[in-house]
This record gives C-alpha cells, structure tokens and sequence, in this order.
C-alpha cells in the first residue's frame, strides 16, 4: 500500500462522493444488516464471467464488478478510464494508474465508521468473530447451491484428509491450522505475492488447500502435494516414518515464514522476530529471560521470539515443581485439583517460576565483573495472536525412550496475566498471589484446537480436536470427521493445546 498518497483520488471526490463511498461499503463491503446482505449476495458478481469469487473489486466510478485475480476488472479500468475500484472482501482502495493499494485519510475514516456500524449491527462489537464464516466463506457457499443457508449446524470447512502412509502427523497440524480464524482469512483472501519457482512455495500450496477445505465438498481430500513440499523444504521429515506432530507445526511454520516474503508491503513488525509475514502476525511472541545476580541482585534480561511453549510435565525425569492442591492459585483459569490432576495452569506456573542455576551455571555479572551465582525466570512479554502450548509427553535420552501419559486439565478459556513480566511483582516465592484484574481481556484466551497421540512412542497415532462454531467441536481422524462433545475434549489426553486470543486491537 502506497504511504505517500495517491494524486488520482481527487477525480473521485466530487459532488456527493461520501454518501455514495458510504454506500458501497455499506451495501457491498461490510454488509452489516440482513438486507444488505441479501443484497450483497444477489449483486456481487463479475459482470465479464459471472463468478463470486476471484477478489471480486467494485468500480468507484461506475456499477460494475469485476474479478482482480482474472483480471477483468483491469479491463475495464482500461476501458472506461475509471482509475479506482474498491475490494468487496477487505475494503481496500486500489489504483490503476499507481498499480497499488492507495490510502486516503478521508476514505479509511468512512471505511472505519461503516465497518463498526457493521459490527454494531451483527452484534460483534469490538471481539473478534472467531466462529462465524467470514465474508469469503459466504461467497463459497453460494457458490454451492447445496449449502446456501449458514446454520449452527454449518459444516463449511470441515474435511477429512486421506492418510497417505503414517501421515497423521501432518493431518492433524493441517487442521488445526485451516481453522485458525487469522490464517483462515489471509489465504481466502489471495493476499500472498508469490516470489518464487512455480510449484514450489508451500504458501501457495497452502492456500490452494484453504480453498479446497472450504469449497463445500465432503469427500476427503488427499494432499500429496502439501506431503512432497514438506519433504522438499524439511528433508529431516521425509519418507513414511511416523513423524512427530509438533516437529511437524514448527517445520511447517518455518518453511511458511520463510517463503512469505513479500507479503508484508514493507509495513513495520509488530513482533520480536522482527517479520510482519502472516505467520509471524500470528504466532510470534516475545519471552523474556531475566538472570539476577545472587550477590549484586543484577538483572539481565533478554527477549526471545517463540512460536510456542514447551511445558514439562509430573513423570518425567526432570524434577516436577511441586504443587500443592487448594493452595493460592490452584483455581486459577477455572481449573481445579480434583484428584490431584495437574493442570495447565501449574505447568505454566512452573515454566515462570524463578530457577537457581547452582554452582555449575555460573554467569559473569556485569556488575561484580565477575563468575557468580545466578537465578534465571522466564515470563511473557508479548503475547501471540494464536498461542500454542505443546506439552512435553515424549522423553528421549541416552538412557531411556518413552512416552508420558500423565493427564494434564486444560480451560476452555485461558488468561495469561499472571504469566506476563508486568505480573512478576505478583508472584511471591514461585507462588502467584490472585490480584489478576477483571476487566483486563487483552490477555484471554479461547480454546479451538486439541491435538492428541494415542498409543505408544514406537506405534502411536494423532487426532486432532477442532471447533467449528461457539460451542460445537469435532474430531478429525485422517479422513473421518465426527460430532464430538466438550466433555471428549476436555477429557482427551492433550498434546498440542491451540489458543486464540478473544479479543484484538483493529489498527
């Protein structure tokens, strides 16, 4: 998007330019009413081809619609001499003369009065509408004369994925990441610039992979490709062996980052990975490491970017820091000690607990100027958009290989507050004192995806818990979708644990 301004907008500011900005956005951008949308969905298509879909882009000069991807709106720019058209998804102004996005202050300031009137009107408000189909969405299920009435009972987006030969690991991840709401979004919108060899990019595979997710079809789709460009960009996860899910998530990522360059428009990060590409919009956070000195009480502190955090768990050879149930904090989260299960929430206490490193760790202080002694806490000092806990059920050492079964309860709903490096002064001794603020929802978070393992470390398989609507879940078994309860979710065992935040900050 153009920062300077683009000199052709003034063409378009004429007599009552406004009222009938207004009302495109109104009428075919936001749609808040029920009319409008009726509306929207009778009027919206390529006046050339006659399809929904394709970034369809209204004319600002004319009525005519017509397809950005194919081109046909470009066309009649050329044509007709109209230099700006408006995108019907996201409500972006382009020129065709600069070849650009543009931005207008007058023209973002309508865009935002509408858009928050349209929420008003759906009853969103400021919360981020996680469960209800998005505009693209509703253009692909009237694309689908089958599914053209959106019900609670909705089942756009859910498809199972054939097991090409102990695959599940990859299945599972890939569900629970086309139902990431943020994701979801940037690949329905064809927002990625591709940079590199045809056939190549896992981006673009990605995002013919939304669209055959959310098409309408049921039958199971086979991803032969998206399993031959992960052995092409993660050699170490290549051939039929069973792989491990969470190797998976993180080299997927990866590749996905690194070949989303180019998408960010030069804007500036907002993360400490210092990338503003969807993936790190979305997954970044910041974990701040602080090493206090134990004779001049020095802090040292440095922050990390993480995709997600690791958490130990009871059973395993590292030393578990014990709990005590009914104690401060142990209701925290809405979780409970009921037959002294662990929880979540100990798990997190326990990854942010101040560490002695000993005698056999010693730093060089910067104020002694010398090897001391030292203790080292962990906290959070940026939270991701989607926050994913991965905990820690497969031990591998020199001397023993095995699984770990112990049952960990997670909430339905999550705040991190206590976990964040502003909360420190709270935490006395490892112990969280309950001072945590009602009214602050920066930090909360929702439940959408559960990965779980059944089985053994040699011969185990992966399912994958997702939710499809407020109160709906499913669970995703390689090419079997079932009807699954909150009850099965919060039973199953956990492995991967995704979290999105309820609330964001529209810029």
């Amino acid at each position: 998007m153009s920062p300077a301004g683009c000199p052709h907008v003034n063409g378009f500011k004429v007599d009552n330019w406004k009222q009938n900005l207004r009302v495109i956005y109104q009428c075919f951008v936001w749609s808040g009413s029920a009319e409008t949308r009726k509306r929207k969905a009778k009027s919206c298509i390529c006046h050339m081809c006659g399809a929904h879909l394709n970034r369809l882009h209204s004319c600002l000069s004319c009525v005519f619609f017509g397809c950005f991807t194919k081109k046909h709106i470009h066309e009649h720019a050329k044509n007709k001499r109209h230099n700006l058209a408006i995108d019907l998804l996201y409500g972006g102004i382009y020129c065709f003369v600069c070849q650009d996005y543009i931005y207008d202050k007058d023209m973002e300031q309508i865009a935002k009065e509408e858009q928050r009137k349209a929420w008003k009107l759906q009853g969103v408000g400021e919360k981020y509408s996680t469960w209800e189909p998005t505009k693209r969405e509703l253009e692909l299920l009237r694309h689908n004369p089958k599914r053209r009435r959106i019900t609670t009972n909705c089942t756009i987006g859910l498809r199972g994925l054939i097991n090409l030969g102990n695959t599940c690991f990859m299945n599972c991840i890939v569900q629970a990441l086309t139902h990431t709401p943020l994701l979801r979004d940037f690949f329905l919108s064809d927002r990625h610039k591709c940079e590199m060899q045809s056939n190549s990019c896992l981006v673009c595979e990605m995002s013919q992979l939304f669209q055959e997710f959310y098409s309408g079809h049921r039958s199971p789709h086979i991803p032969f490709r998206l399993l031959h460009l992960v052995w092409t960009h993660a050699r170490h996860l290549a051939g039929y062996e069973q792989q491990d899910a969470h190797e998976f998530l993180i080299a997927a990522l990866d590749v996905l980052h690194r070949h989303c360059k180019g998408d960010d428009n030069g804007k500036k990060a907002n993360n400490p990975n210092n990338c503003n590409c969807i993936i790190d919009q979305i997954f970044t956070g910041g974990l701040q490491s602080d090493v206090t000195c134990q004779v001049c009480h020095g802090v040292s502190t440095t922050i990390d970017p993480f995709w997600d955090i690791s958490l130990d768990l009871p059973g395993s050879s590292t030393p578990f820091w014990p709990l005590s149930p009914g104690g401060d904090g142990s209701t925290l989260n809405g979780e409970s000690h009921l037959s002294g299960a662990t929880t979540l929430t100990d798990c997190l206490r326990r990854f942010t607990r101040p560490e002695h490193l000993g005698s056999s760790a010693k730093i060089k202080c910067s104020g002694c100027h010398s090897y001391q002694e030292s203790t080292k806490q962990l906290t959070m000092k940026k939270l991701p958009i989607v926050a994913c806990f991965h905990l820690k059920r497969f031990e591998h050492s020199a001397k023993l290989r095995r699984k770990i079964p112990t049952y960990v309860s997670f909430p339905l709903e999550l705040d991190m507050t206590p976990f964040m490096a502003s909360s420190k002064e709270s935490r006395m001794n490892g112990q969280y004192q309950q001072s945590v603020d009602v009214f602050n929802n920066d930090n909360k978070y929702s439940l959408f995806a559960v990965v779980n393992h059944q089985g053994t470390l040699e011969s185990g398989h992966y399912t994958t818990f997702i939710r499809q609507h407020k109160d709906q879940w499913f669970k995703c078994d390689d090419a079997v979708i079932t009807k699954a309860s909150i009850k099965d979710v919060l039973d199953s065992e956990g492995y991967l644990l995704f979290y999105h935040k309820q609330f964001l900050e529209y810029e």
